[in-house]
């Protein structure tokens, strides 16, 4: 359980957060320099089983509600021999439009997500803990609109072995952080 008075730990479901900064263990590196930089007090951490890292099986096991969650998916494309990455945040109910949206603000003939060892190396996360907090200073953010009005959401802490509890403004707030209409699509069922 959150503690009180905590904005949005709530997300976090059964599990108890505290302070992120209190529990450096749980975070990648390049997450605790980045948290130094602004409102850390109001992002919570939560270790977890990091065979739950993954959004479905962390929701299931610790009844944190799936639109809650949101994804952070590193895409790159080329343009000119450039490789060019961004990363995008949407709910874990929806996906990034890669195909449309992501690829013309990238200004790339095509976009994808990146190769996993190319995303861990570049970010310094493990991969399927990647977090907007922390990322490379000159990779744009793109933020769903609903990521960005959410109180909280839950995301990585850049390990497999926690999550974070943070505020929707504090995402708007991350350097080279934009707000994105139409970023996030409907999860089609099959």
């Amino acid at each position: 359980m959150s503690l009180p008075g905590r904005d949005g730990w709530g997300v976090l479901g059964t599990l108890h957060a505290v302070p992120a900064l209190d529990r450096p263990d749980l975070l990648a590196e390049p997450v605790v320099r980045a948290l130094k930089e602004f409102d850390a007090a109001r992002v919570g951490v939560a270790e977890i089983d990091s065979d739950l890292a993954d959004t479905a099986e962390f929701c299931r096991a610790y009844d944190s509600p799936p639109g809650s969650s949101a994804n952070c998916v590193v895409v790159a494309g080329k343009r000119a021999g450039e490789v060019r990455y961004a990363a995008c945040l949407v709910l874990a109910t929806t996906r990034a439009d890669v195909n449309g949206v992501v690829k013309r603000r990238l200004d790339v003939r095509k976009a994808s997500f990146a190769p996993m060892d190319e995303a861990v190396a570049l970010t310094g996360m493990a991969y399927g803990g990647i977090t907007p907090i922390g990322l490379p200073a000159d990779w744009p953010l793109w933020l769903a609109p609903e990521v960005a009005e959410a109180d909280a959401v839950v995301v990585g802490s850049g390990t497999r072995h926690a999550k974070l509890a943070v505020p929707g403004e504090l995402l708007v707030s991350l350097p080279n952080a934009t707000v994105v209409p139409d970023l996030a699509q409907p999860v089609r069922s099959p």
